[in-house]
């Protein structure tokens, strides 16, 4: 099982952002970032868990948990969010056009039942989430 870590930055929000993931296997690992010169925070939340994905998927792995201080991501995995605005055309419980759907697009075709979600708090110490909080702010750095 591998073990994913993940985070999204950015200078205002909206404003210059960054994503970040660190790939844990079980004997090595792999860390990606990249950065968006107009993004939200939520956006970068979100990126970088479907760039995680997809070299997950593309490393021919499909066995996951994806760790993230994003309640906005993690909530919607995990509490069906994603499944009911499929179902509702991309629409919320109130009508309104679910925002970031490209991502979620991106991320639905990448998710599979072997993924799971931990929502784990930001800023507290866990080596990991800073390291990928570090690398998802220093793509927002090279922006500036």
């Amino acid at each position: 099982m591998v073990r994913i870590y993940t985070d999204g930055a950015c200078s205002g929000n909206p404003g210059p952002g960054g994503w970040a993931a660190i790939l844990l296997f079980e004997e090595d690992q792999q860390s990606i970032s990249g950065g968006e010169t107009h993004a939200t925070n939520n956006q970068m939340e979100l990126k970088a868990v479907v760039e995680a994905l997809q070299l997950l998927k593309s490393l021919g792995y499909s066995k996951a948990t994806v760790y993230s201080d994003s309640a906005y991501v993690v909530n919607a995995v995990q509490n069906e969010w994603m499944k009911k605005w499929y179902a509702n055309g991309w629409k919320t419980i109130l009508g309104e056009d679910v925002k970031n759907k490209d991502l979620w697009l991106r991320l639905k075709k990448v998710l599979t039942n072997d993924v799971k979600f931990v929502k784990i708090k930001g800023h507290s110490g866990d080596k990991n989430n800073e390291k990928a909080d570090a690398l998802a702010r220093k793509e927002v750095l090279k922006l500036k």
